[in-house]
């Protein structure tokens, strides 16, 4: 069900920062969630450049709040 709306993210951000897709039932899915705190599936974090979380949502995300996240946090970065 997410996978649309994540592929939609990922087009609206292209250039401009990287989309990674875990499943959280590999290993680096699993240490990843665990490091980031992930408690439910779907979960969409935004990581900044020093891998603190910047923005987090638990759920199906809306494409235009993640994409102003993202935005905000790279007017910031400059």
């Amino acid at each position: 069900m997410a996978k649309p709306v994540v592929d939609r993210i990922e087009t609206q951000l292209a250039g401009k920062a990287k989309v990674i897709r875990l499943d959280v039932t590999s290993s680096v899915g699993k240490e990843a969630a665990v490091a980031y705190g992930v408690r439910g599936v779907p979960s969409l974090l935004v990581v900044d450049g020093n891998g603190d979380t910047a923005y987090g949502l638990y759920g199906v995300p809306m494409p235009g709040t993640v994409v102003e996240e993202v935005d905000k946090l790279l007017v910031t970065a400059n």
